[in-house]
């Protein structure tokens, strides 16, 4: 496809415009997260390329989903799976071509299917033009500025700048050599040595931001996933953390300068037709702070990590539940809900542990889990997480109900995770394993037959595969399938009000959305009566009469409890905040389609 349909035609100063024009559609939208060397390999080498994406577009569109997001598609030398970008303006080679991406966001556009793209905006590769020209200009030069190259403490700059502690683990500051071969500066990296952090009180790294916003714009993505959205600017006293306290004065986490940068990129944003989403990485346990976030001005929606987080248990849930929902209601933001993604251990495997609960240090070799168990609560908790009002994350192979793989050998494993914690933490290699597609042997359609894949494919995923999952109308991918449909048809999912249904049980948690959709989730191990009801629409697990078995989830058709006509008129007239923000993006929408 001719990439000069897709730029912004400078003469007349039109810009792309997405097929489908909903201005709220990232409200209740379905994405679908696509691990790109993990999803299918169309150039037979054994990792998945974006000739692989686009011969599965007619799974994306069976499965229903209304976008697509990628994980970092960027040249990158891969030391942290692609978050280590070289260069913000073209693909891997590996995965394919820009012009080949290109061709992606159209056609898949032309099924329905919206593009979202990483931004990895806290650090870059150590390989990119802007750090090796920082280290060829040496101390004090201009190039050094755009990142954080601080002399070392102590007599001779031996020691550290600081102790701040690293998400990989390990040290956060690397020291460079002078071109006599003595010791020179440290440079900063919260992450691994080979991703320098970029310095956010420079012009330089905020201009390129944006142009680099504008350039994947122009080519019609609908919207960009911020990695480490909260990372990004550091107290440039660098003091330990602890040594400021309140609010916004930690050193390297969500500091209150951060709010200027996203008001600038939704700027950016909103200067294009179509809405194009900003979407925040954001692990901020104050749930007030993590919504400061969503103000109308800034991000569109966050990940709400604290719901996977959490243990399984209706009551653990529902606090979950009730708590996001009443962040968001003031700055009438919509929740997003995922159950895993690259960085998590598969609901599958996680759900079947005793401790149900995701912490990333906490993971292990070697822990016990019950894979029925684990499969029939990850069902059950695809359909609770499809009924709760907002947008709905799906991490590629969920939809097939794939466990974590824990048994890859040491030598394959690439997290630096892994290597940064002494070997002790698995890594996130286990999650991101190639998917199964057909036949009843690795590679599993997901590369020619002989082929090796990057990561292996356990052989009992011969019952996982598409192929076979398509067959078995009880399968998890229908049951995804059906559920994404049903979101689509009934108008009570997606964005809008719940309503909790109490006094079912302890291991029960139950909401209504409108007037005829309830949601049933057992969270015990024991059958339960199911609440009066007109009809199943869905269910997790089979049925027996009117009881649900434990560890599931059942989609009610059901009228409401009677109730005074009075009150119900005046919760059904009265505008909410939510209702009231959801007109005012829809009234701005039409005022930006207006100018244009």
């Amino acid at each position: 496809m001719d990439s000069d349909v897709l730029t912004r035609e400078q003469a007349s100063g039109r810009r792309t415009t997405p097929s489908t024009t909903d201005p709220l559609w990232w409200r209740s939208a379905v994405i679908y997260q696509v691990y790109v060397r993990s999803f299918a390999d169309g150039s037979g080498d054994g990792t998945g390329d974006l000739a692989g994406v686009r011969a599965h577009l007619g799974y994306l569109k069976a499965l229903g989903v209304d976008a697509v997001w990628f994980n970092p598609w960027y040249p990158s030398p891969m030391a942290d799976g692609g978050y280590d970008v070289q260069d913000y303006r073209d693909i891997h080679p590996q995965f394919g071509s820009l012009a080949e991406a290109e061709a992606f966001i159209q056609e898949a556009l032309a099924l329905g299917i919206r593009t979202i793209i990483d931004v990895v905006p806290n650090h870059i590769s150590d390989q990119h033009e802007w750090f090796q020209a920082a280290l060829a200009a040496g101390p004090g030069s201009p190039e050094r500025e755009r990142f954080w190259f601080h002399p070392g403490k102590g007599e001779n700059g031996d020691e550290i700048p600081t102790h701040w502690v690293s998400s990989f683990q390990g040290s956060t500051w690397t020291r460079t050599t002078n071109p006599d071969g003595t010791p020179g500066e440290w440079y900063l990296h919260m992450f691994t040595p080979e991703q320098p952090d970029l310095n956010w009180n420079h012009p330089d790294v905020r201009r390129e931001h944006e142009e680099i916003l504008k350039f994947w714009f122009d080519r019609g993505v609908a919207g960009v996933r911020i990695d480490s959205a909260a990372l990004l600017i550091k107290d440039a006293d660098l003091p330990e953390v602890g040594e400021k306290r309140g609010p916004g004065q930690h050193p390297t986490e969500d500091r209150d300068e951060l709010h200027d940068v996203y008001r600038s990129w939704r700027a950016v944003a909103d200067s294009y037709a179509g809405t194009r989403v900003l979407v925040g990485e954001i692990w901020v346990p104050d749930i007030e702070r993590f919504t400061a976030y969503l103000r109308p001005d800034e991000m569109h929606t966050a990940f709400n990590f604290d719901f996977l987080a959490r243990p399984w248990g209706a009551a653990s849930f529902r606090e979950s539940i009730e708590q996001t929902l009443a962040a968001h209601a003031p700055v009438g933001a919509p929740s997003t809900w995922v159950l895993s993604n690259h960085d998590v251990t598969r609901t599958v495997t996680r759900y079947g542990r005793e401790d149900t609960a995701f912490a990333f240090l906490k993971k292990r070799f070697g822990v016990p889990t019950d894979p029925e168990i684990g499969s029939n609560r990850a069902r059950a908790a695809a359909l609770l997480v499809a009924a709760l009002p907002g947008s709905l994350y799906i991490y590629q192979g969920d939809e097939l109900g794939l466990p974590e793989v824990e048994d890859l050998p040491l030598e394959l494993i690439e997290d630096p995770m892994h290597y940064r914690s002494g070997g002790i933490d698995p890594g996130r290699d286990g999650c991101r394993v190639p998917l199964p597609w057909s036949g009843d042997r690795p590679p599993f359609g997901f590369s020619p037959e002989g082929t090796r894949t990057w990561l292996p494919q356990p052989a009992q995923w011969a019952a996982l595969t598409v192929e076979a999952q398509e067959a078995d109308p009880a399968s998890t991918l229908n049951l995804y399938r059906e559920a994404i449909r049903l979101r689509r048809e009934l108008p009570e999912l997606g964005d809008g009000p719940l309503e909790w249904i109490d006094g079912l049980g302890s291991d029960i948690l139950a909401f209504r959305r409108g007037d005829t959709f309830a949601c049933v989730v057992n969270t015990g191990d024991e059958p339960v009566t199911l609440p009066a009801h007109d009809a199943v629409l869905l269910a997790s697990a089979p049925l027996d009469g009117v009881h649900l078995p434990g560890n599931s989830t059942a989609w009610l058709q059901t009228e409401r409890d009677a109730e005074p006509p009075a009150a119900r008129a005046a919760t059904s007239t009265k505008p909410t905040h939510h209702e009231g923000r959801r007109r005012q993006e829809a009234g701005a929408a039409l005022k930006r389609k207006e100018r244009r």
